[in-house]
Formats: structure tokens, C-alpha cells, sequence
């Protein structure tokens, strides 16, 4: 079985994939660079556990990371428990795509197994959205091209970074209330950050589709893409296994 690793800045994505290619659970983890590769090492272990995955099936595993930090912390921890390190998604391993922006060493790893994995499943030209800290809306052309992206904050981010700087906001769940005009702080701070975040998404696939014309897919992932995509406009479809896909795709060029 394969393991599969996403870390970014806020969270952990797990995979394990089985001997036919088969996802068999997706599960989550803080992201914490105060911890050590032992106590990671306890994470992962346990994640397995849980969903009943034996540790001595695990065969192999793959590592997408967006902290040169937690790269190497997260790699020592698989290494503690499996014996060998993960191969890790940087320079050197083979995509199959080909990134046409201004320096391709600075997109990161985790929209380049997105854009593997979404370019092998669906029509293009199409739209990726990752909804995780930050919100990245990349434009993968007819040929399988990567042209580049937008990046904004996340909606966690930007939910955090408004309550931190407004006393009279709080903190609040993120969901979507009955009226795009809220009757009180709590509705109008909800239907800002979800329909002005799906409003914007909508906005941005317009403005792409304007400059290279239509789309034959929009696919988003991510966190906070369950809370956001049903309440877009367009046609935005939720792959929350993207990312684990294109990982296990990736290990499979390159095993």
C-alpha cells in the first residue's frame, strides 16, 4: 500500500492507497513544527490505526510540502516509522506537465500535483481552485499547459485576519445564513465570508474565461471547498480527493 502525505501551512492530508490504486481513506492533522518526528511518527501510526490500515502493508509513501521545514520533519517521521524516507515531490521528479510561467521552481508542489491529477481526469482546458490558507485559482490550457494562477487569502484566513483587527467581530462558524443581507453581525459576517468568497470565484472563472475562453471544467478542492462551491454560480465541481490522486499518480512515474 501507498502512503500518501500532503502537509501544508495549516493542515496535514493523509492517503493510503491499496495495491490496485484505490483510495482508501482521506484523514487530516494539525500542522504543528513544535512537534518532533517521534510524536508525528505516533500521528501517522495512529491515523493508521484508525481506519484499520496495517503498518507493515505500507510499502512506499509520497510527500507533498509547502514548508521546507515540516519537509524535512515529516520525512524523518516516515522514515521512523516505515524504515525509509518518502519521495518527495520537487525538483527532479517527473510531472508530465509543463508549467509555462516566469520561474517554475516557484510554484508549489501541492498546485503542481493538483494540476497533474486534474489534467489526467478531466477536460480541458479547465479551472483548478484549492481552498486551503490561501485560495489559488489555476488555469491549465487545451494542452495540458500550466499558465499560471491566481492567489488570494483563504476564507480562514481572511475570517482570522478580520476578527484579529475589528473588536466588535468575533469569531464564528462558517456557514452559509438565509439572506445574503444579514439582520445581524453573526449573518453578516457568514454571508460575506461565504457568498462573497463563492461570488468572487464566480468572478474570477468569468474574467479567465474572457481572456481564453470557455472552460470545459472548473474543479475545486480543499478544506474549505464543501463550505463554498454549492454556493457558486457556476459550474464548479468538488474533487476532495484531487490531491491524493495526483500524488498517487505522481509516485507512479516515478517508483
Amino acid at each position: 500500500m501507498l502512503l500518501a502525505i500532503d502537509v501544508g501551512n495549516s493542515n496535514i492530508v493523509l492517503g493510503v492507497f491499496d495495491e490496485g490504486g484505490k483510495l482508501l481513506f482521506i484523514s487530516r492533522l494539525v500542522t504543528d513544527q513544535n512537534k518532533t518526528e517521534a510524536q508525528y511518527a505516533i500521528d501517522f501510526r495512529d491515523i493508521l490505526k484508525l481506519y484499520g490500515a496495517e503498518e507493515k502493508k505500507i510499502t512506499a509513501s509520497i510527500l507533498s510540502s509547502v514548508s521546507p521545514p515540516m519537509t524535512s520533519l515529516v520525512s524523518r517521521a516516515v522514515a521512523l516509522l516505515f524504515g525509509k524516507k518518502p519521495m518527495v515531490v520537487g525538483p527532479g521528479i517527473k510531472t508530465g506537465l509543463h508549467i509555462a510561467i516566469d520561474n517554475p521552481a516557484q510554484l508549489g508542489s501541492d498546485m503542481v500535483v493538483t494540476a497533474v491529477a486534474a489534467s489526467a481526469a478531466y477536460p480541458r482546458p479547465l479551472v483548478v481552485i484549492d481552498m486551503g490558507t490561501a485560495t489559488t485559482v489555476s488555469y491549465i490550457d487545451k494542452d495540458g499547459v500550466y499558465e499560471g494562477c491566481a492567489i488570494v487569502a483563504g476564507v480562514r484566513t481572511s475570517l482570522s485576519a478580520l476578527t484579529s483587527r475589528t473588536a466588535q467581530l468575533t469569531s464564528i462558524s462558517i456557514e452559509a445564513p438565509a439572506s445574503a443581507i444579514g439582520k445581524n453581525t453573526v449573518d453578516s459576517m457568514r454571508s460575506g465570508v461565504v457568498y462573497g468568497t463563492a461570488s468572487m470565484l464566480d468572478g474570477m472563472i468569468n474574467r479567465i474565461e474572457e481572456e481564453k475562453g470557455p472552460v470545459a471544467a472548473v474543479i475545486a478542492t480543499g478544506g474549505m471547498a464543501p463550505e463554498i462551491v454549492p454556493h457558486c454560480r457556476k459550474k464548479v465541481l468538488h474533487d476532495p480527493s484531487l490531491l491524493m490522486n495526483g500524488l498517487y499518480l505522481l509516485y507512479q512515474k516515478n517508483r
